[in-house]
């Protein structure tokens, strides 16, 4: 629920701006608002989870998302969409900060980690590509008012299960490790950062470039204070692991060729081959089936026997492969030949890559430091999503200018746009492959 309202909004966002009377650059704010305060307050959270328990966040960040998500739907203005974008960014934070952690500690035993691991994969990732399934066909269908109101049942129902299901965690308590000079620091770093990358597009390079200097500042700051503190928020130790630091520098090239895979496929489809909302989003349901049935009825058996190192490069293999594939898409392409085969070699390649780099990153941490790895394995996911989608959008949209700039028709100028795009991913996959490969052979035996 919480990865899917990343996403839902996509192919909502025409019937939004119409309704709302959102300017172009406006309506980004529709994804941005929400993006900023998730990938800016993660690795906060994640340490507050263990400071005042994790299953207390937990069920705090469902409450949240759940009222937003209710403020959202019932929206009639621009600001209170925003407002309600942002509450529900804050809520998701806080629940998906804690989830990994939980985890660990649950399931301390190697193969029912993997398991448990290979199911929570499972899920965050069919609830990403479900997003715009869900988004054309709960606009077409009835408004986009319920790709937000469609949360309430399913956080209630979860709230309950969590207050019912999870036994009670006593945290270390706040007055054993909260650097709250620190949190502020690292917290405006990244937020200023995922701001940075999202609306990169949309501003002038100065105005992109103070934002960008000022978030460095920070963050530098920020680990000059860690290295001194007596109770530092991120203890810097956490990236001597050479399991943790790798796979969270891969994960961060991975999604953000997936991120930009799903948003620029999306458009193909719909500007390239001319298919509607509803079309859009229904073509992509091969991939969430795909997902869902390797990720939890062979991703775990696949580690258990392989080894997550070899799962994980048969993974990017296969990943890298797909967008090479996808490269090739022309103006007048069709969906069986040219999207099919390589959304189902992405598919593929993503359910074996996701759970065995989750493990090999949480297997890099302690037990008392779990809340906040897991923060800082989400965070570099938000980060690597939001760069790779600026990034590609961003090339895709040059390219087609340029084109027609140049005289080429709309059509085929899109395509190309597209096509280099897809080029440039795939040459972020090779980059994960090849960054993985290497750095993470100390987990070969996992």
């Amino acid at each position: 629920m919480t990865i899917l309202d990343g996403n839902i909004v996509t192919v909502a966002m025409p019937a939004i701006q119409r309704d709302l009377g959102f300017s172009g650059p406006g309506l980004a704010w529709v994804v941005n608002a929400y993006l900023i305060p998730f990938g800016g307050l993660l690795l906060l959270i994640g340490r507050l989870g263990d400071l005042v328990g994790r299953k207390r966040m937990f069920t705090a960040g469902l409450a949240v998302f759940t009222v937003a998500s209710v403020l959202a739907g019932v929206a009639t203005g621009q600001d209170v969409l925003i407002a309600a974008r942002a509450l529900q960014g804050t809520g998701s934070a806080m629940a998906s900060a804690v989830v990994l952690g939980m985890l660990v500690s649950l399931f301390p035993e190697p193969r029912e980690q993997a398991r448990a691991i290979a199911v929570f994969s499972a899920v965050g990732a069919a609830g990403g590509a479900l997003g715009t399934f869900l988004g054309g066909a709960l606009t077409q269908a009835l408004s986009w008012h319920w790709i937000f109101l469609i949360n309430l049942p399913i956080g209630v129902v979860a709230w309950l299960a969590a207050v019912r299901v999870l036994a009670p965690e006593r945290g270390a308590g706040l007055g054993k490790g909260a650097d709250y000079p620190g949190a502020a620091l690292v917290t405006g770093a990244l937020m200023l950062t995922v701001y940075v990358i999202v609306g990169a597009g949309d501003r002038e390079l100065a105005a992109t470039l103070l934002p960008a200097a000022l978030a460095l500042g920070l963050f530098v700051v920020f680990t000059l204070r860690q290295a001194r503190a007596a109770r530092p928020l991120l203890r810097l130790r956490l990236f001597r692991s050479r399991l943790l630091a790798g796979a969270n520098a891969v994960q961060v090239l991975m999604i953000g060729t997936m991120y930009g895979f799903q948003f620029i496929g999306a458009l193909y489809l719909q500007r390239v081959l001319g298919f509607s909302e509803l079309a859009t989003g229904t073509a992509f349901l091969p991939a969430p089936v795909a997902i869902g049935l390797l990720m939890l009825g062979l991703s775990a058996r696949t580690i258990e026997r392989f080894g997550a190192y070899r799962v994980l490069v048969a993974g990017l293999v296969l990943i890298a492969g797909g967008m090479a594939l996808l490269s090739r898409a022309p103006a007048e392409g069709s969906y069986a030949t040219d999207v099919l085969p390589p959304l189902l070699l992405l598919a593929t390649g993503f359910a074996a890559a996701m759970p065995a780099l989750t493990g090999l990153a949480m297997s890099g941490a302690r037990e008392e430091d779990a809340g906040l790895a897991s923060g800082l394995f989400n965070t570099t996911q938000v980060v690597g999503g939001s760069l790779g989608l600026a990034v590609l959008t961003t090339l895709a949209a040059s390219r087609t200018d340029g084109l027609l700039n140049g005289g080429a028709e709309l059509l085929p100028a899109t395509a190309e746009g597209y096509q280099l795009a897809f080029r440039v991913a795939t040459g972020i996959a090779v980059g994960a492959l090849t960054l993985g490969a290497v750095v993470l052979r100390s987990g070969r035996r996992g």
